[in-house]
């Protein structure tokens, strides 16, 4: 459980704040790239709202989360769902095998160590696989009304213990996941106007090979 924040605490299974606008355009990209029965794993998956929203979809789900409450909460309000107290760092793939989908959102941010998060993610991808990742947005007209508004201390939150330790833009992310052998990156920002958006969502593909072992981009 090293390098990720556990002390996160659960006392329902109800939906977190963020999902009403995340959800929506999660949705609708998992239902435009994946199959019915095809394999979904909801890495920070907290009180498993997000995986069961998965697997109403048809999705076969697992969640994995470093929150002892939360995977508490999810085993009892889902008990259909495989769940596990998990690090975004531990060997996921060799527990759990690889998925057509990883789903993660708004993870990134916690991560002390967000290169191997990012390799772990694509090691739990199959050959073309989907990650579907979120994280609070920040870009220059957002930071600066931030700053401007003098809402400084209160986006950061330096007192909320187990909070936000990276903050990300749409470049830095875009480099982490090439860096780790991401393909086909593209971002979505959702909640309020662009601009001033509260997350961001990017799309990327684990990469095919080819038989010659060389690179082909995924479908």
């Amino acid at each position: 459980m090293s390098n990720v924040d556990s002390d996160y605490r659960y006392a329902s299974a109800d939906p977190q704040w963020s999902n009403h606008y995340l959800w929506p355009p999660v949705r609708e990209i998992v239902l435009a790239n994946l199959e019915p029965g095809d394999r979904v794993i909801d890495v920070g998956c907290g009180n498993g709202a997000i995986a069961s929203m998965l697997h109403g979809e048809g999705f076969s789900t697992t969640g994995v989360d470093p929150s002892e409450s939360g995977i508490r909460v999810a085993h009892k309000a889902h008990p259909g769902i495989q769940f596990a107290q998990r690090s975004a760092y531990d060997d996921l793939a060799g527990e759990f095998g690889e998925f057509d989908a990883v789903v993660s959102l708004e993870v990134v941010e916690h991560c002390f160590s967000p290169r191997d998060y990012a390799s772990n993610v694509m090691r739990l991808l199959r050959p073309g696989g989907l990650a579907v990742v979120s994280t609070p947005f920040h870009g220059y007209w957002k930071n600066l009304a931030i700053a401007l508004g003098g809402k400084f201390d209160a986006h950061w939150s330096p007192l909320w213990d187990g909070g936000h330790i990276k903050f990300w833009a749409e470049a830095t992310l875009r480099a982490l996941l090439l860096e780790t052998g991401f393909m086909g990156i593209g971002f979505r920002r959702v909640g309020r106007i662009p601009p001033l958006a509260k997350s961001m969502i990017a799309i990327a593909r684990k990469p095919l090979m080819t038989d010659s072992g060389s690179v082909r981009n995924p479908r």
